[in-house]
């Protein structure tokens, strides 16, 4: 999450609900000490984040916000988590995400309501903070996710249970949030338990009681009831029960045995003219509840009806979480129209469900790539969906600038690499950087195992010799296509160069270029139309399926 982007522009009391998703264990490896600086081993033994969150300048500035924020008990708790802990990796993220709840507890509504998702990795020390920060009154739930099925890795020696569930904390504001209870749908084997009985309609109903242990109203009242022959006890509808009527059995019930009705004369009447009385051996009456007119069980804190991601809904974002779990989250603590925060926005799951269920919305994050992966989500699933796009390049002058910022800083360099890969929906191919790429930015699949292989230059100085190696490079790699995607406009030799490649052939489609040349200002017009290729498998940005919704939003990077 960008705290910069938090800060100056997010106002005070803004948000209605907060979903946040932090990588706390990006790349993780499991099952080992956490050393100091100076090597010594820290107070207890968790888990790793081998390549995110270490003790830096940046965690110890973090540390001091915390302690400067005015928030008394942010400060104390994080500074005991410093003392037991020591500064390690785990104190880094610790650290880092104090500053960050801050800052959403700031811009979260006094009705608003915030929920951490996160795993066993961290969540104790989390719970901690957040209680810190929200205070501990204003914890709601803790919810359980079951992401995956039962596994087992007996075979590999692990000694310990399977891991299978998330962990998501649900805090608010204050002591007034909004809320909408949620119903999923009755186990088949209690419908048939409880929902046995049927009425001449053919309506599944159970009985239900129709007295109370006190008085309450006009309850003190006799109800008559008869029992023709071979028939079942019936309400008499008649406006006085003075004298008894011929065929009639005339039963004193409630109030007796410390029973009394629960409901009055007048609903009682209404109950037996819509048919809702059935009536006990006894001849005592009770209701008719019927299956249809229920609305569920209602959903509690353990969830093991939502199924991970999986097929075609898989987007290849790694961490991506399936739409139903957050829409659920969305629909229980927000109205229509209500504001959702995402500060670590991924692959865009939030923002595509509050897309869909017809919130506002903000995704934060701080990679081109998931900013350039939601941008497709959404013009994939919500024909003619309105969002503006903060912090990337909307024209070819902006392309330059985050180029030229890229040439005093590598990192800066990857960046606009994979901002200009996300245009034509093309998976980076060496996304760490922490060997050689071999000519090799990127990789778009197609077919059932073509592949072509994309190269990227932002500098002024292209020429023919790129084109070349490029054709070099696919032939090496056994690849069927070479896209080089260019920030300057290819030159005329460069043109001819790539037309002398010849096309590529595949049974049932038109011949395509084999080299084919892209300008950035092409992608950022036809997105990943700049590309021909046969029978596209979209591996990097699978297409989102056609939603129908309202709503609109922005991305901040």
């Amino acid at each position: 999450m960008s705290l910069a982007v938090l800060r100056e522009s997010i106002a005070d009391d803004s948000v209605d609900l907060i979903y946040l998703d932090p990588p706390f264990n990006s790349n993780a490896s499991y099952n080992v000490l956490f050393r100091g600086p100076q090597g010594n081993e820290s107070a207890a033994q968790i888990e790793a984040f081998d390549d995110t969150w270490h003790w830096t300048d940046s965690a110890e500035e973090a540390f001091g916000e915390v302690l400067r924020s005015g928030n008394g008990a942010a400060a104390e708790m994080l500074r005991a988590m410093r003392s037991f802990l020591g500064e390690n990796d785990m104190m880094a993220y610790l650290a880092m995400m104090a500053v960050r709840l801050l800052e959403l507890h700031r811009v979260l509504k006094p009705t608003g309501s915030l929920y951490l998702h996160c795993d066993p990795t961290a969540s104790h020390y989390l719970k901690i903070l957040l209680d810190a920060v929200f205070g501990a009154r204003n914890f709601r739930s803790e919810i359980t996710w079951k992401r995956s099925s039962a596994h087992s890795d007996a075979k590999q020696g692990r000694k310990q249970y399977g891991n299978i569930a998330d962990i998501i904390f649900f805090y608010t504001k204050s002591q007034d949030w909004s809320w909408n209870w949620l119903f999923t749908e009755y186990d088949r084997a209690y419908i048939e338990s409880a929902y046995r009985l049927t009425d001449s309609k053919g309506r599944r109903y159970r009985r239900d009681n129709l007295t109370a242990a006190k008085p309450g109203g006009d309850v003190e009242y006799l109800w008559p009831v008869r029992r023709p022959i071979g028939g079942e006890w019936e309400a008499d509808l008649d406006d006085e029960f003075l004298e008894p009527k011929e065929g009639w059995e005339y039963k004193q019930v409630p109030p007796y045995r410390g029973r009394f009705w629960a409901y009055s004369k007048e609903n009682m009447r209404k109950f037996a003219v819509e048919d809702r009385l059935a009536y006990a051996r006894s001849g005592m009456p009770e209701y008719k509840r019927f299956l249809d007119e229920m609305p569920g069980v209602p959903v509690q804190n353990i969830w093991t009806d939502i199924h991970p991601v999986a097929g075609k809904d898989r987007l290849g974002y790694p961490t991506q979480k399936p739409v139903a779990l957050l829409e659920r989250i969305i629909a229980a603590s927000s109205n229509p129209g209500d504001l959702v925060l995402d500060p670590f926005c991924g692959c865009g799951t939030t923002v595509h469900a509050a897309e869909k269920l017809g919130r506002q919305w903000v995704g934060i994050d701080v990679t081109h790539l998931a900013i350039g992966l939601i941008e497709k989500r959404l013009r994939d699933a919500f024909e003619g969906v309105e969002f503006t796009t903060h912090g990337v390049p909307q024209d070819r002058a902006g392309a330059r600038d985050l180029a030229a910022r890229g040439r005093g800083d590598k990192n800066y360099y990857f960046e606009f690499e994979k901002w200009a890969l996300s245009l034509i929906a093309a998976q980076p191919g060496n996304l760490s950087k922490k060997g050689a790429d071999r000519g090799i930015d990127g990789n778009i699949y197609f077919g059932k195992t073509n592949r072509a292989i994309v190269s990227v230059k932002a500098g002024d100085n292209v020429g023919v010799s790129m084109i070349r190696d490029l054709r070099g490079v696919i032939e090496r790699e056994n690849a069927e296509i070479g896209i080089f995607l260019t920030l300057t406009e290819p030159t005329k030799p460069m043109i001819s160069e790539a037309a002398a490649a010849g096309q590529f052939e595949m049974d049932g489609f038109s011949p395509v270029p084999r080299i084919q040349i892209v300008s950035v200002a092409e992608a950022l017009q036809l997105r990943d139309r700049a590309v021909r290729l046969p029978a596209r498998r979209d591996d990097a940005f699978k297409r989102a399926k056609r939603e129908i919704a309202p709503g609109q939003g922005r991305l901040d990077l």
